[in-house]
Parts: C-alpha cells; sequence; structure tokens
C-alpha cells in the first residue's frame, strides 16, 4: 500500500544515484545483491546482540538497493525476467534476516517467548503474502495490492525496531506493531486468495 503511494519520491530522490551507477557501468544485478547482503549481514550481526538503533540504520542503507536496481534497469534498458527473478528471490532473503535476527534476539538475551513467536508468525505470513502473488501470476492471474505488501511489512517493522533503540522505548511499542503486522499479513493472503477466486471462476 505504502508502495504506491511512495514509489513516485524515491524514484525521484534515487534517480541521480541510479545514473552514476549506470554510467560507472555497475550492473544492477551486482546492486541487487551487494543490496540483499548489507541487509542480511546488518540484521543478523546486529539484530541478535540488541544493537536495534545500529541495525536498522544499517539495513535502511542497503534497503534502498532494492529501489536503485529497478532504476537502473530502467535507465539502461536491461530490464528482463532474469533481473525481476533475482531481484524477488534476494527481498525474500533479506525479509526473513530481519525478523530471524530480531527473534534471535528475543529467543536469547531478549528472553520473550511470545516475542519470538510473533517474530516468526510474521515471517511466515510476510512469505505467504509474496508466494500468493507469484503462485496466482505463475497461473495466469494477479494477485497484487492488500493492506500489507512488502514495503508496508519493511516500514512497520523498521521504523519501530528503530525508535525503540534511539529513544529506548518499550518492547511493548514494538509488540503491539507486530500483532498488528500480523493481523495485517493474515488479511493480505486472505485478500489474494479471494481475488484469485474470484478470477478463476470468472474464468
Amino acid at each position: 500500500m505504502l508502495d504506491k503511494y511512495t514509489r513516485v519520491y524515491t524514484t525521484r530522490i534515487l534517480t541521480p544515484i541510479a545514473r552514476a551507477f549506470t554510467k560507472a557501468r555497475i550492473s544492477p544485478d551486482v546492486v541487487t545483491i551487494v543490496g540483499t547482503a548489507g541487509v542480511t549481514v546488518g540484521a543478523l550481526a546486529f539484530y541478535p546482540r540488541g544493537e536495534f538503533l545500529v541495525g536498522t540504520l544499517v539495513i535502511t542503507a542497503f534497503v534502498f538497493a532494492d529501489n536503485i536496481d529497478g532504476i537502473m534497469a530502467r535507465l539502461s534498458g536491461r530490464k528482463s525476467n532474469w533481473g525481476a527473478f533475482l531481484d524477488s528471490v534476494l527481498d525474500r532473503v533479506g525479509d526473513a534476516a530481519i525478523f530471524a535476527g530480531l527473534a534471535l534476539w528475543f529467543a536469547g538475551d531478549g528472553d520473550n517467548t511470545r516475542m519470538t513467536a510473533l517474530l516468526m508468525a510474521c515471517l511466515a505470513l510476510g512469505a505467504v503474502v509474496s508466494y500468493a502473488r507469484a503462485r496466482a501470476e505463475s497461473l495466469g492471474y494477479t494477485a497484487s495490492g492488500g493492506i500489507a505488501e512488502r514495503a508496508d511489512r519493511l516500514v512497520a517493522v523498521l521504523v519501530t525496531t528503530g525508535l525503540v533503540g534511539l529513544f529506548g522505548l518499550s518492547i511493548v511499542v514494538l509488540e503491539v506493531v507486530l500483532w498488528l503486522l500480523m493481523a495485517a499479513s493474515a488479511w493480505t493472503v486472505f485478500q489474494r486468495v479471494r481475488h484469485v477466486h474470484q478470477q478463476a471462476v470468472q474464468a
């Protein structure tokens, strides 16, 4: 949902960077891989140690690569099915690292089984949201949209985690956001399943 309203602005901001990378003959695939590597390292190196602010800043810096590689592909005329596939697969890797990194903290020194379970539920439901779309499109249907797309989930968890790290907010704040995120993700799965069912019935 957020992606629909913010894409124009992020594209405008990131286009000069994408143009510079393109002129330097850097491949969009390289940006995709480096971005995912940065997100993964940031999440798994800092979150399990409870370093929420540093981890969030590192992750956020590399998350923008997800937008830059697409802009580069358009500027260079190198958009391809391979690039789209690589980007989609590595997005899942980055998402998993973020939620897993937080879950490792709460399963260890954070000592909160409920938070661990919530994070794993959000991770699983987020994966189902993405899978529902991918599977639908492989069958010739559409299943995009919903109230908890990838951008929505990332903004929710990263902003809240960063604020907890920066201001020392209570973990309860993060827990509330995770409950809402879990519910929103489950509803998004339902929305996509219903949308595909409507298309199948009308076919």
